[in-house]
């Protein structure tokens, strides 16, 4: 999981977890529902997830300063310069993740894996306005079959509304995706401004700010429940695997941003998304219509020729 270099066993390894932690990230998170509604905090738990990141991300430190010795770029003492951006992408992959929870009061886990491909058009225009770089006619296109391909698979032939998921779902869905995009965009121009910055530093002071930001979310949200009932009240196996998954799978896109190419990011997502759909029809009775199946492969192709347009810039 912690990638050392740009080797082709080491971004085929990345591949796989990422796409099986994408998969079934959705799927933990509904299963971890008691009676349509979390038991646990909310709060607590993303809480955990990034203290458990920041743990590993010391441990793989700790085997590095151990072969290695302790370097320049590998050690965690910085200046105020370079730690002083951490905190904007940790504030907003709070606000986004913390959504991540509430939107599936409206929306199923295979729709959101569709509607959360949303973002790679809030990625690619945040691309063109903050860092720049031109997007080219493929590109375009893909944004557009990206739309059709979303609002296909949300279509509801069994109801009065023309849509699965309501309003609501969708303006969260959209903010998710654009605090995702601008979160992802701003993450991989830090992480890539010192290409050999060890990534475990990185994601050491990413995941610092991310405890902070959470440690306050918890006091202003659900401080009265933690104290009455336990920082760990409500919590079972599945919410601790929810835990570990959003856990790894935060390290293993860090790790997708530093090495890997872009064909990374397109088959776990696109691979990711069928996998939930599949999942989800043994385990939450999920049927598998014609309109998302439709809307599921545009999307996928989506994907691909979103990444084929980065790849022929």
């Amino acid at each position: 999981m912690f990638l050392q270099g740009n080797r082709p066993s080491g971004n085929a390894i990345v591949t796989v977890a990422l796409t099986f932690l994408t998969s079934s990230q959705a799927i933990l998170i509904v299963w971890s529902k008691r009676a349509g509604k979390y038991e646990y905090s909310v709060t607590t738990a993303n809480f955990l997830v990034e203290t458990l990141k920041c743990a590993l991300s010391l441990a793989a430190l700790a085997r590095i300063w151990k072969s290695e010795g302790v370097t320049e770029d590998n050690r965690l003492s910085t200046t105020l310069d370079e730690v002083i951006v951490y905190p904007i992408p940790a504030l907003l992959y709070l606000v986004k993740n913390l959504l991540q929870y509430y939107i599936f009061a409206y929306v199923d886990a295979p729709g959101y894996q569709i509607l959360k491909n949303l973002n790679i058009i809030s990625t690619g225009v945040l691309y063109r306005i903050i860092l720049k770089k031109k997007l080219s006619d493929i590109q375009w296109a893909a944004f557009i079959l990206l739309c059709a391909g979303c609002t296909t698979a949300q279509l509801n032939s069994r109801s009065d509304h023309v849509l699965q998921t309501s309003l609501p779902g969708w303006i969260m869905a959209i903010v998710m995706a654009l605090l995702s995009g601008f979160a992802g965009v701003y993450t991989e121009a830090i992480i890539k401004k010192r290409p050999s910055r060890n990534i475990n530093v990185q994601n050491f002071w990413l995941y610092i700010f991310g405890m902070a930001f959470n440690a306050i979310a918890i006091l202003i949200q659900d401080f009265d429940a933690v104290m009455n009932k336990g920082f760990f009240h409500g919590y079972s196996i599945i919410t601790t695997l929810m835990i570990l998954n959003h856990a790894l799978s935060g390290i293993a896109v860090s790790m997708v941003m530093k090495y890997a190419d872009n064909i990374v990011k397109v088959y776990s997502t696109s691979v990711a998304m069928l996998l939930t759909a599949v999942v989800s029809v043994f385990l939450f009775g999920f049927n598998l219509t014609l309109a998302f199946f439709l809307g599921a492969t545009v999307v996928s192709v989506s994907v691909y020729l979103h990444s084929a347009g980065k790849l022929q810039r």
